[in-house]
């Protein structure tokens, strides 16, 4: 069974590696934090919204998202979470990601975390659970990054603009419209806009509506309700953006996690 220590117990560890699991309910959350060591934070179970000051990454079941160390970060649940925490100490991440992103979990990965949580603290390096937890940074470089980012612009302008879409995902209000109410040029806006997010206004808005249907999805709503309420005309519509964005109906999203 896994261990239930506190986390800062697994970060004090003296080995490159720690394992820690954790259960939360549905809509709990943990303020923001930071940790001396990067981490691998695997959603076994239920849907995680991890937030820093740059942004939000959506993290579903067999996924997972990595956090370097020393960023501070939330973490919301979307109903019953079961979280599975790999912490690296800095000096193992040679190869690792430099910045935070959701990962697509491996079968063999998965195994080697739900493993790992087994394991005691102070495993010897260079015995069998030694190989684990080395295998595990080996496999984590080898994954596969997934499109479940929304970056957030640092111009306070951009900012209420975003959170006016966030607080109503659905809203067709334009850009144009939305900017005007700043006070500031449109194109200036539109720049910028791109500059900071990386993308367009359009295409932000299409992320923030994904990344909101996987928490409603995972809550168990109907397609059909979510297509409607998230703007779309038709569940068609909503289907033909989630395939193309994550290469699978919404409906068959979470029938290929690994269970």
């Amino acid at each position: 069974m896994p261990r239930t220590r506190r986390a800062a117990d697994d970060v004090a560890v003296d080995r490159p590696v720690a394992a820690w699991a954790g259960n939360y309910a549905a809509g709990a959350r943990l303020p923001p934090h930071r940790h001396s060591r990067a981490q691998l934070v695997f959603a076994a179970a239920g849907v995680m919204s991890v937030s820093t000051a740059g942004g939000t990454w959506v993290v579903p079941p067999s996924r997972a998202v990595w956090v370097p160390a020393e960023i501070a970060h939330g973490i919301a649940m979307s109903g019953a979470v079961a979280m599975r925490t790999i912490y690296v100490r800095k000096t193992a991440t040679r190869g690792l990601p430099k910045a935070p992103c959701v990962l697509n979990v491996s079968p063999l990965l998965r195994e080697l975390i739900m493993r790992a949580m087994t394991l005691p603290p102070l495993y010897e390096p260079r015995s069998a659970d030694g190989r684990v937890m080395a295998m595990i940074l080996d496999e984590i470089k080898a994954l596969p990054v997934m499109p479940l980012e929304l970056r957030m612009p640092r111009d306070p302008r951009l900012l209420r603009l975003c959170y006016a879409v966030l607080d109503d995902p659905g809203g067709t209000e334009s850009f144009e419209r939305l900017a005007r109410k700043s006070g500031a040029s449109v194109r200036t806006l539109a720049r910028l806009f791109r500059r900071e997010t990386g993308l367009t206004f359009t295409r932000w808005r299409q992320q923030a509506r994904l990344m909101e249907a996987l928490r409603r999805l995972a809550a168990g709503d109907p397609i059909t309700i979510v297509a409607l309420d998230l703007g779309y005309a038709t569940p068609s519509a909503f289907t033909y953006m989630f395939r193309r964005a994550l290469g699978v109906p919404p409906s068959r999203f979470y029938a290929t996690t690994v269970t």
